[in-house]
């Protein structure tokens, strides 16, 4: 039987799950195609790391390390659900529940000290941030808005928040000593094997990796970010925005560059607080109170300190901060978190478009938008940003119902670039020099560098590269658009990566004949303009762009043009031959979840996971031969559709359709397309009365699905919830159920016989 297996996450993709995944696994099963599930939920990752320490009855496969086995078989096909890159204090709200639950898990060590506690934080380290898509990303990405999506957004415009030509919003980014412009790059001349090492300013050797292992034509590269500099750079921006009555935000990554951003966030609350830091730094700090898990970390803290009298000082003196600094942009005033409350809040490729949108504002403390500095530390892809910003600022906001489209094709395979580079990302602990060293002993490259700064080195295979160029004009070629590539041609990485576009760009054996295809190579600036320029005029450009900027762009572009990144079609054509189908962003799921919980209505859109298991079958249909996964796909695709222009996706308020009955609709009309195509007149004839019956019942299911809106629920747990428990939260409505278990039950049978 042929098989797709759909990933368990977490947040509102999994509440979502417990609801679609029994109408998925119905009707694909009647093309013979079993729907498995493996989780890979933090929660999951958390259990797996600890499984053999862990009593019997209750240790967990690790499905993560079994997944990235099946990436790189030519049958996989995975649809991935966007899951918690966890920061800490998320990962430290996810063990204290499972603890709660009754697991025995070791808490989150701060500073570890003893072997055990050196090898739990080893384990927890390895799950939080960007675990799972590196792991799974054996592929590159082909990233776009799909036409359906797309019409709608014309039709239906989301709100754009006006433009002044006086706007203050602007950039704030590092012009030296940060990684952008100390990055040095090598390609490796044959299979070796690294090391990198500290010699420190007395000339004593500490090895901070032993072993890193490259292959011949792979491009490695080394930078650092020097803590002074982010230092003097910080306090000058915090200066600026108090002087210039404008905002002050921070705009990182702490989830997917998890140890680095981390890092930098601290530098950031240390910056904005430092009266505070040098008053009381020598009790802040030795305690880890360093603000690298936020502000809101550092105020629990003081909970713990003896001196209840000194406690209550600081935190009189972190408000007095906030009244004598600038203006703190706000996650949610009406609450009192700020930008600096949780590193995990405000992700910059999600916040910087959202700011955008609304007119470059972000909300102040008395919930009123205002003009906004975003500063972003390192520089290498800030520029992007205020490309934009001045753009809106001359010519207005973006009109989606007359704007082209900025589809993506992103180099991520095999943990390219700088998301790969967690592992090899240190904090320095001493003055000194930095080296990476051959096999031979010889240094490829070097750095000076200083106690505390951040020093990477990361990672782009040949094999990687090469795919993306040929998928870059594949897309070109199948769509008559330009191809730019982004590349910057200040940064080493880039320049390297440029030599080898050049050279495959020129290999008809790969990519075939490129005689009459508009691609280009330009810097990320002029990239950005041209593309902004093109959508503007209502035109198509297709960005070649490398791991991170990929991650930036399929939320930039997509939230002006769609109002969500959700709504993107993500396709991972992966290099042995498979396919991953991810399914949109995850970054409003958390407010997602609360409103289930407090009023039972859920408004996640699961349209992400409707166009990816289009995809997925029309796989299936390749690779197995499969002549009824296409119908599928096709009426799966034109009920989607449907669900968009008759106005059935989630509203965002209850007494309305949530995501409970869009599924209804979807399930509903996916059963009329089936049960009315004379392709296969035995697929009609098994879903002409699902349709029949779904359809005769719509008020019945209406009533049963809005009547349980309006209170609180339980799910037993929010990193891990019941089963039982969530189900009957998100199955409320007997009928629907019924009619869909019941095709299950009819799949079975014709199994059977």
């Amino acid at each position: 039987m042929a098989r797709i297996i759909y990933t368990r996450t977490d947040e509102a993709p999994l509440l979502a799950t417990y609801s679609l995944l029994p109408v998925i696994q119905a009707f694909t099963g009647t093309a013979g195609v079993e729907v498995e599930t493996r989780d890979i939920s933090l929660a999951a990752r958390i259990l797996a790391a600890f499984s053999d320490l862990l009593p019997e009855d209750q240790r967990v496969p690790d499905t993560l390390a079994e997944l990235e086995q099946i990436t790189r078989s030519p049958e996989a096909n995975i649809i991935k659900l966007p899951n918690i890159s966890a920061s800490v204090p998320q990962l430290k709200a996810a063990v204290a529940e499972l603890q709660a639950d009754g697991y025995a898990l070791p808490d989150y060590p701060d500073e570890p000290v003893t072997d055990e506690e050196k090898d739990a934080r080893a384990r927890y380290d390895s799950v939080k941030g960007s675990a799972v898509n590196p792991v799974l990303r054996e592929g590159n990405s082909d990233r776009r808005a799909p036409r359906a999506v797309k019409n709608f957004a014309r039709k239906h415009p989301h709100h754009m928040g006006a433009w002044s030509s006086d706007s203050k919003t602007n950039v704030a980014t590092m012009s030296e000593g940060d990684f952008r412009h100390n990055e040095k790059s090598v390609i490796i001349d044959g299979d070796d094997t690294l090391q990198i090492r500290l010699v420190t300013s007395d000339g004593s050797v500490t090895v901070l990796k032993e072993s890193l292992p490259v292959l011949d034509k792979e491009i490695v590269d080394a930078t650092v970010l020097h803590a002074a500099a982010l230092d003097g750079f910080l306090a000058a921006q915090v200066r600026r925005a108090r002087e210039e009555g404008v905002l002050f935000s921070a705009h990182l990554k702490a989830t997917m560059m998890k140890v680095s951003d981390p890092i930098i966030f601290g530098h950031v609350v240390r910056a904005f607080f430092a009266d505070v830091f040098d008053r009381y730094g020598d009790t802040l700090l030795p305690r880890g109170l360093n603000g690298e898990n936020g502000l809101a970390a550092i105020l629990s803290g003081l909970d713990n300190l003896e001196d209840k009298a000194l406690a209550e000082e600081i935190r009189a003196a972190f408000e007095k901060g906030f009244a004598e600094g600038p203006a703190i942009a706000m996650v949610n005033s009406e609450k009192g978190i700020t930008n600096l409350h949780v590193p995990s809040d405000v992700i910059v490729d999600a916040s910087m478009p959202a700011m955008i949108r609304t007119s470059g504002h972000m909300w102040n403390r008395d919930n009123q938008e205002q003009d906004t500095l975003a500063v972003i530390p390192d520089s290498s892809y800030a520029g992007v940003y205020q490309v934009v910003i001045d753009d809106c600022r001359r010519n207005g906001a973006f009109d989606p119902t007359t704007m082209g489209t900025v589809p993506n094709v992103g180099l991520m395979a095999q943990k390219a670039e700088e998301y790969g580079s967690h592992d090899k990302t240190f904090r320095i602990p001493a003055d000194g020099t930095v080296e990476v060293v051959n096999s031979a002993g010889e240094v490829l490259m070097s750095h000076t560098v200083a106690t505390g700064d951040i020093w990477r080195a990361c990672q782009a295979k040949d094999i990687p590269v090469r795919d993306w160029v040929k998928l870059a004009v594949t897309r070109a070629r199948a769509t008559g658009d330009p191809a730019v590539f982004w590349l910057d041609p200040t940064r080493a990485h880039d320049r390297n990566i440029r030599s080898k576009v050049e050279e495959y760009l020129g290999d008809t054996d790969l990519v075939g004949d490129t005689e009459g295809l508009d691609i280009r190579i330009l810097s990320p600036e002029e990239a950005c303009q041209l593309s902004v320029d093109r959508i503007r005029a209502g035109k198509n450009t297709i960005s070649v762009t490398g791991n991170v900027l990929r991650d930036y762009l399929t939320d930039l572009f997509p939230i002006m043009e769609l109002g969500t990144s959700a709504k993107m079609l993500s396709i991972v054509p992966l290099i042995a031959g498979g396919g991953l189908f991810e399914t949109g962003a995850g970054g409003s799921a958390p407010k997602h979840v609360q409103q289930l919980i407090e009023e039972d209505y859920l408004r996640w859109d699961s349209l992400g996971e409707s166009l990816a298991l289009a995809e997925s079958l029309r796989k299936l249909g390749e690779t197995d031969d499969n002549p009824r996964t296409p119908i599928l796909a096709d009426a799966l695709d034109a009920a989607t559709e449907r669900v968009l222009n008759e106005d059935k996706s989630p509203a965002r308020r209850i007494g309305d359709i949530d995501n409970r009955g869009s599924h209804y609709y979807l399930a509903s009309f996916w059963a009329r397309n089936l049960a009315d195509q004379t392709t296969d007149p035995e697929l009609a004839e098994i879903f002409t009365p699902v349709a029949e019956a779904l359809e005769s019942n719509l008020e019945t299911i209406k009533t049963e699905m809005r009547g349980c809106q309006g209170h609180p629920v339980d799910l037993g747990g929010y990193y891990l919830p019941d089963d039982e428990k969530t189900s009957a939260v998100m199955r409320p409505s007997g009928t629907f159920n019924d009619i869909i278990d019941g095709l299950a039950a009819r799949r079975r049978e014709l199994a059977g016989s």
